[in-house]
Protein backbone atom coordinates (compact mmCIF):
# COMPACT_ATOMS: atom_id res chain seq x y z
CA UNK A 1 0.00 0.00 0.00
CA UNK A 2 1.29 3.36 -1.15
CA UNK A 3 1.86 6.22 1.81
CA UNK A 4 -2.01 7.80 2.68
CA UNK A 5 -1.19 10.88 4.96
CA UNK A 6 1.62 13.42 6.05
CA UNK A 7 2.40 13.02 9.82
CA UNK A 8 1.32 16.15 10.44
CA UNK A 9 -2.08 15.37 9.19
CA UNK A 10 -2.51 12.08 11.06
CA UNK A 11 -1.75 13.67 14.72
CA UNK A 12 -4.69 15.85 13.18
CA UNK A 13 -7.08 12.98 12.60
CA UNK A 14 -5.89 11.33 15.90
CA UNK A 15 -6.78 14.92 18.08
CA UNK A 16 -9.80 15.30 16.34
CA UNK A 17 -11.04 11.44 16.74
CA UNK A 18 -10.21 11.41 20.21
CA UNK A 19 -11.95 14.61 21.20
CA UNK A 20 -14.97 13.33 18.93
CA UNK A 21 -15.03 10.29 21.70
CA UNK A 22 -13.91 12.57 25.09
CA UNK A 23 -17.22 14.56 24.08
CA UNK A 24 -20.02 11.88 23.24
CA UNK A 25 -22.02 11.28 25.60
CA UNK A 26 -22.32 7.58 24.96
CA UNK A 27 -20.69 5.53 27.58
CA UNK A 28 -17.37 4.62 26.08
CA UNK A 29 -15.92 2.38 28.58
CA UNK A 30 -18.92 0.72 28.96
CA UNK A 31 -19.14 -3.40 27.61
CA UNK A 32 -22.14 -3.85 25.45
CA UNK A 33 -25.37 -4.73 27.25
CA UNK A 34 -25.76 -8.41 27.67
CA UNK A 35 -22.99 -11.24 28.20
CA UNK A 36 -20.52 -10.97 25.11
CA UNK A 37 -20.44 -13.39 22.63
CA UNK A 38 -16.45 -13.69 23.07
CA UNK A 39 -13.92 -13.20 25.52
CA UNK A 40 -11.01 -10.53 24.92
CA UNK A 41 -8.63 -13.38 24.99
CA UNK A 42 -10.95 -14.84 22.36
CA UNK A 43 -11.16 -11.54 20.49
CA UNK A 44 -7.33 -10.75 19.97
CA UNK A 45 -6.70 -14.12 18.76
CA UNK A 46 -9.03 -14.26 16.22
CA UNK A 47 -7.96 -11.27 14.63
CA UNK A 48 -4.65 -11.73 14.33
CA UNK A 49 -6.23 -15.18 12.47
CA UNK A 50 -7.46 -12.83 10.37
CA UNK A 51 -4.49 -10.86 9.49
CA UNK A 52 -2.65 -13.62 9.59
CA UNK A 53 -4.89 -15.27 7.11
CA UNK A 54 -4.62 -12.16 4.59
CA UNK A 55 -1.11 -11.36 4.89
CA UNK A 56 0.09 -15.37 4.98
CA UNK A 57 -2.15 -15.85 1.85
CA UNK A 58 0.12 -14.16 -0.29
CA UNK A 59 3.05 -16.42 0.37
CA UNK A 60 0.71 -19.18 0.17
CA UNK A 61 1.28 -19.43 -3.55
CA UNK A 62 4.66 -19.92 -4.88
CA UNK A 63 3.51 -17.87 -8.40
CA UNK A 64 2.53 -14.95 -5.34
CA UNK A 65 6.28 -14.92 -3.60
CA UNK A 66 9.13 -13.01 -4.30
CA UNK A 67 12.26 -14.06 -5.29
CA UNK A 68 15.89 -11.89 -4.94
CA UNK A 69 19.09 -12.98 -7.12
CA UNK A 70 21.97 -11.48 -4.45
CA UNK A 71 24.41 -9.74 -6.04
CA UNK A 72 23.20 -9.26 -9.66
CA UNK A 73 25.95 -8.61 -12.32
CA UNK A 74 23.67 -5.47 -14.07
CA UNK A 75 19.97 -4.03 -13.93
CA UNK A 76 19.34 -6.30 -16.52
CA UNK A 77 20.23 -9.28 -14.58
CA UNK A 78 18.39 -7.95 -11.57
CA UNK A 79 14.88 -7.64 -13.48
CA UNK A 80 15.54 -10.90 -15.47
CA UNK A 81 16.15 -13.41 -12.49
CA UNK A 82 14.07 -11.18 -9.18
CA UNK A 83 10.33 -11.07 -9.30
CA UNK A 84 9.50 -8.01 -6.58
CA UNK A 85 6.38 -6.97 -5.28
CA UNK A 86 5.43 -5.25 -8.59
CA UNK A 87 5.96 -7.92 -11.03
CA UNK A 88 2.48 -8.55 -12.80
CA UNK A 89 2.81 -12.21 -12.28
CA UNK A 90 3.16 -11.91 -8.60
CA UNK A 91 0.63 -9.28 -8.31
CA UNK A 92 -2.19 -11.20 -10.34
CA UNK A 93 -1.63 -14.18 -7.95
CA UNK A 94 -1.43 -12.16 -4.79
CA UNK A 95 -4.44 -10.48 -5.73
CA UNK A 96 -6.45 -13.44 -5.95
CA UNK A 97 -5.22 -14.89 -2.80
CA UNK A 98 -6.30 -11.84 -0.60
CA UNK A 99 -9.62 -12.09 -2.15
CA UNK A 100 -9.83 -15.67 -1.24
CA UNK A 101 -8.74 -15.05 2.00
CA UNK A 102 -10.59 -11.77 2.57
CA UNK A 103 -13.55 -14.36 1.72
CA UNK A 104 -12.48 -16.84 4.36
CA UNK A 105 -12.64 -14.19 7.09
CA UNK A 106 -16.42 -13.21 6.28
CA UNK A 107 -17.17 -16.89 6.52
CA UNK A 108 -15.71 -16.92 10.16
CA UNK A 109 -17.52 -13.61 11.06
CA UNK A 110 -20.74 -15.63 9.31
CA UNK A 111 -19.89 -18.71 11.55
CA UNK A 112 -19.59 -16.37 14.66
CA UNK A 113 -22.79 -14.95 13.86
CA UNK A 114 -24.35 -18.57 13.27
CA UNK A 115 -23.79 -19.41 16.24
CA UNK A 116 -24.86 -16.40 18.47
CA UNK A 117 -28.43 -17.15 16.93
CA UNK A 118 -28.58 -20.38 17.58
CA UNK A 119 -27.98 -22.07 13.63
CA UNK A 120 -30.62 -19.83 11.63
CA UNK A 121 -29.35 -19.27 8.64
CA UNK A 122 -30.99 -16.11 6.91
CA UNK A 123 -31.08 -14.39 10.29
CA UNK A 124 -27.25 -15.41 10.61
CA UNK A 125 -26.74 -13.97 7.16
CA UNK A 126 -28.61 -11.05 7.72
CA UNK A 127 -26.51 -10.29 11.07
CA UNK A 128 -23.17 -10.85 9.11
CA UNK A 129 -23.94 -8.39 6.24
CA UNK A 130 -25.15 -5.81 8.96
CA UNK A 131 -21.63 -6.49 11.13
CA UNK A 132 -20.27 -6.19 8.00
CA UNK A 133 -21.08 -2.58 7.41
CA UNK A 134 -22.71 -3.53 3.76
CA UNK A 135 -25.38 -1.08 3.73
CA UNK A 136 -26.38 2.40 2.45
CA UNK A 137 -25.44 5.46 3.67
CA UNK A 138 -25.59 9.23 2.70
CA UNK A 139 -22.88 10.60 0.48
CA UNK A 140 -21.80 13.18 3.22
CA UNK A 141 -19.39 10.33 5.29
CA UNK A 142 -18.09 10.09 1.45
CA UNK A 143 -16.89 13.81 1.50
CA UNK A 144 -14.90 13.98 4.35
CA UNK A 145 -11.84 12.67 3.75
CA UNK A 146 -11.95 15.09 0.18
CA UNK A 147 -12.55 17.84 2.35
CA UNK A 148 -9.48 17.15 4.23
CA UNK A 149 -7.55 17.63 0.42
CA UNK A 150 -8.94 20.46 -0.66
CA UNK A 151 -5.73 22.13 -0.43
CA UNK A 152 -4.09 19.33 -2.84
CA UNK A 153 -6.73 19.19 -4.87
CA UNK A 154 -6.92 22.93 -5.36
CA UNK A 155 -3.12 22.26 -6.34
CA UNK A 156 -4.27 19.95 -8.82
CA UNK A 157 -6.75 22.60 -10.06
CA UNK A 158 -3.99 24.80 -10.58
CA UNK A 159 -2.08 22.49 -12.51
CA UNK A 160 -4.73 21.65 -14.79
CA UNK A 161 -4.70 17.85 -13.71
CA UNK A 162 -8.12 17.06 -12.46
CA UNK A 163 -10.53 15.73 -14.87
CA UNK A 164 -11.70 17.50 -18.13
CA UNK A 165 -8.77 19.78 -17.20
CA UNK A 166 -6.26 20.26 -19.94
CA UNK A 167 -3.43 18.24 -18.65
CA UNK A 168 -6.30 15.35 -17.92
CA UNK A 169 -6.63 12.05 -20.14
CA UNK A 170 -9.02 9.68 -19.98
CA UNK A 171 -6.49 7.30 -21.39
CA UNK A 172 -4.20 7.95 -19.06
CA UNK A 173 -5.72 8.73 -15.74
CA UNK A 174 -8.25 6.40 -15.93
CA UNK A 175 -7.61 3.83 -17.87
CA UNK A 176 -4.13 3.03 -17.33
CA UNK A 177 -4.36 4.69 -13.77
CA UNK A 178 -6.80 2.60 -11.99
CA UNK A 179 -7.40 -0.73 -14.59
CA UNK A 180 -4.01 -1.39 -15.46
CA UNK A 181 -2.65 -4.47 -12.74
CA UNK A 182 -0.85 -2.33 -10.18
CA UNK A 183 -3.48 0.42 -10.75
CA UNK A 184 -6.35 -3.04 -9.48
CA UNK A 185 -4.06 -3.49 -6.56
CA UNK A 186 -3.23 0.13 -5.69
CA UNK A 187 -6.64 1.53 -6.27
CA UNK A 188 -9.24 -1.19 -5.98
CA UNK A 189 -8.86 -4.46 -4.31
CA UNK A 190 -6.10 -3.82 -1.87
CA UNK A 191 -8.11 -1.16 -0.50
CA UNK A 192 -11.39 -2.95 -0.70
CA UNK A 193 -10.05 -6.22 0.98
CA UNK A 194 -7.94 -4.63 3.33
CA UNK A 195 -10.96 -2.75 4.92
CA UNK A 196 -13.42 -5.97 4.71
CA UNK A 197 -10.70 -7.53 6.54
CA UNK A 198 -8.55 -5.44 8.78
CA UNK A 199 -11.95 -3.17 9.44
CA UNK A 200 -15.36 -4.85 9.65
CA UNK A 201 -14.38 -8.28 10.45
CA UNK A 202 -12.06 -7.60 13.03
CA UNK A 203 -14.33 -5.00 14.24
CA UNK A 204 -17.31 -7.21 14.20
CA UNK A 205 -14.98 -9.75 16.57
CA UNK A 206 -14.15 -6.99 19.02
CA UNK A 207 -17.70 -5.49 19.07
CA UNK A 208 -18.74 -9.08 19.94
CA UNK A 209 -16.12 -9.63 22.65
CA UNK A 210 -18.05 -6.65 24.26
CA UNK A 211 -15.28 -4.13 23.61
CA UNK A 212 -16.06 -0.02 24.18
CA UNK A 213 -15.80 1.86 21.15
CA UNK A 214 -12.59 3.63 22.30
CA UNK A 215 -10.69 0.52 22.16
CA UNK A 216 -11.85 -0.94 19.07
CA UNK A 217 -11.18 2.64 17.38
CA UNK A 218 -7.25 2.03 18.61
CA UNK A 219 -6.90 -1.24 19.03
CA UNK A 220 -8.04 -2.86 15.97
CA UNK A 221 -5.92 -1.16 13.84
CA UNK A 222 -2.36 -2.69 15.47
CA UNK A 223 -3.53 -5.67 13.18
CA UNK A 224 -3.52 -3.84 10.06
CA UNK A 225 -0.42 -1.67 10.80
CA UNK A 226 1.50 -4.99 12.05
CA UNK A 227 0.10 -6.56 8.66
CA UNK A 228 2.72 -3.89 6.68
CA UNK A 229 5.78 -5.63 8.44
CA UNK A 230 6.62 -8.11 5.78
CA UNK A 231 7.71 -5.62 3.60
CA UNK A 232 11.34 -5.32 5.16
CA UNK A 233 11.99 -8.10 3.54
CA UNK A 234 11.20 -7.03 0.33
CA UNK A 235 12.86 -3.57 1.18
CA UNK A 236 16.10 -5.34 2.73
CA UNK A 237 16.61 -7.53 -0.37
CA UNK A 238 16.17 -4.45 -2.87
CA UNK A 239 18.49 -2.60 -0.87
CA UNK A 240 21.60 -5.25 -1.51
CA UNK A 241 21.40 -7.20 1.98
CA UNK A 242 23.79 -5.05 3.77
CA UNK A 243 23.42 -3.41 7.07
CA UNK A 244 22.54 -0.19 5.44
CA UNK A 245 19.50 -2.55 3.95
CA UNK A 246 18.72 -3.51 7.11
CA UNK A 247 18.80 -0.31 8.20
CA UNK A 248 16.62 0.97 5.84
CA UNK A 249 13.86 -1.82 5.87
CA UNK A 250 13.52 -1.37 9.95
CA UNK A 251 13.15 2.59 9.82
CA UNK A 252 10.65 2.32 6.61
CA UNK A 253 8.91 -0.07 7.98
CA UNK A 254 8.60 1.23 11.42
CA UNK A 255 7.65 4.27 9.60
CA UNK A 256 4.52 2.36 7.88
CA UNK A 257 3.90 0.90 10.72
CA UNK A 258 3.01 4.43 12.33
CA UNK A 259 0.96 5.95 9.52
CA UNK A 260 -0.95 2.83 8.58
CA UNK A 261 -1.86 2.53 12.17
CA UNK A 262 -3.10 6.30 12.47
CA UNK A 263 -4.97 5.77 9.26
CA UNK A 264 -6.29 2.91 10.80
CA UNK A 265 -7.85 4.63 13.86
CA UNK A 266 -9.40 7.30 11.31
CA UNK A 267 -10.87 4.50 9.15
CA UNK A 268 -12.15 2.78 12.25
CA UNK A 269 -13.56 5.68 13.75
CA UNK A 270 -15.57 6.32 10.39
CA UNK A 271 -16.89 2.66 10.20
CA UNK A 272 -18.36 2.77 13.88
CA UNK A 273 -19.61 5.96 13.03
CA UNK A 274 -21.51 5.12 10.28
CA UNK A 275 -22.11 1.42 10.46
CA UNK A 276 -20.50 1.12 7.13
CA UNK A 277 -17.70 0.00 5.67
CA UNK A 278 -17.56 2.01 2.15
CA UNK A 279 -17.02 5.11 3.76
CA UNK A 280 -13.31 3.35 4.96
CA UNK A 281 -12.97 2.31 1.86
CA UNK A 282 -13.29 5.81 0.33
CA UNK A 283 -10.96 6.86 2.35
CA UNK A 284 -8.89 4.55 1.49
CA UNK A 285 -9.20 4.42 -1.90
CA UNK A 286 -8.88 8.52 -2.57
CA UNK A 287 -5.86 9.08 0.22
CA UNK A 288 -4.02 6.12 -2.09
CA UNK A 289 -4.73 8.28 -4.90
CA UNK A 290 -3.81 11.49 -3.96
CA UNK A 291 -0.63 10.60 -1.86
CA UNK A 292 0.89 12.31 0.68
CA UNK A 293 0.29 16.35 0.33
CA UNK A 294 2.82 18.48 -1.01
CA UNK A 295 2.09 22.03 -0.98
CA UNK A 296 5.89 23.18 -1.61
CA UNK A 297 5.45 21.24 -5.01
CA UNK A 298 2.36 22.96 -5.89
CA UNK A 299 3.23 26.35 -4.61
CA UNK A 300 7.03 26.26 -6.95
CA UNK A 301 4.00 24.71 -10.04
CA UNK A 302 1.96 28.28 -9.51
CA UNK A 303 4.34 30.67 -7.19
CA UNK A 304 1.33 33.26 -8.03
CA UNK A 305 -0.91 31.63 -6.33
CA UNK A 306 1.14 30.77 -2.90
CA UNK A 307 -1.14 32.62 -0.73
CA UNK A 308 -4.20 31.07 -2.56
CA UNK A 309 -2.91 27.56 -2.01
CA UNK A 310 -2.04 27.92 1.49
CA UNK A 311 -5.27 29.24 2.57
CA UNK A 312 -7.33 26.13 0.33
CA UNK A 313 -4.86 23.92 2.91
CA UNK A 314 -6.02 25.71 5.85
CA UNK A 315 -9.92 25.77 4.65
CA UNK A 316 -9.92 21.94 3.54
CA UNK A 317 -8.37 20.88 7.47
CA UNK A 318 -10.91 23.64 9.24
CA UNK A 319 -13.78 21.99 7.11
CA UNK A 320 -12.93 18.97 8.31
CA UNK A 321 -12.60 19.65 11.64
CA UNK A 322 -16.02 21.31 11.46
CA UNK A 323 -17.85 18.33 9.48
CA UNK A 324 -15.95 15.44 11.22
CA UNK A 325 -18.85 14.44 13.38
CA UNK A 326 -21.78 15.79 12.46
CA UNK A 327 -21.45 14.34 8.51
CA UNK A 328 -20.65 11.27 9.98
CA UNK A 329 -23.48 10.54 12.26
CA UNK A 330 -26.03 7.89 11.25
CA UNK A 331 -28.73 7.39 13.48
CA UNK A 332 -28.80 3.31 13.45
CA UNK A 333 -25.48 2.50 13.39
CA UNK A 334 -24.86 -0.98 14.94
CA UNK A 335 -21.84 0.58 16.96
CA UNK A 336 -22.18 4.03 17.90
Amino acid sequence: MIPLYSSQINLNLLSLICFDLTSNFYPLFMPSPGPPLLSTTSAHLIALLFACSYVGSIYASQSARLSFKPNPPNLQARSRYERSRDDPEVIKARLISVSIATFLCCAGVFVMMWHLVDGDVELALNNTFTHLGLKYISIYPLLVTPLLFLGPLYGRYLFQSLPLQQRWSFKTDVISFFFSIRGIRNYILAPITEEIVFRACVISVYQSSGASKTRMIFLSPISFGAAHLHHAWDTYNRYGRTAMAAKQAIIGTLFQFAYTSIFGFYCAYLFLRTGSIFPPIVAHVFCNIMGVPQPGTEMKQSPNRKLAIAVMYVVGILGFISTLGPWTHVEDSLYW
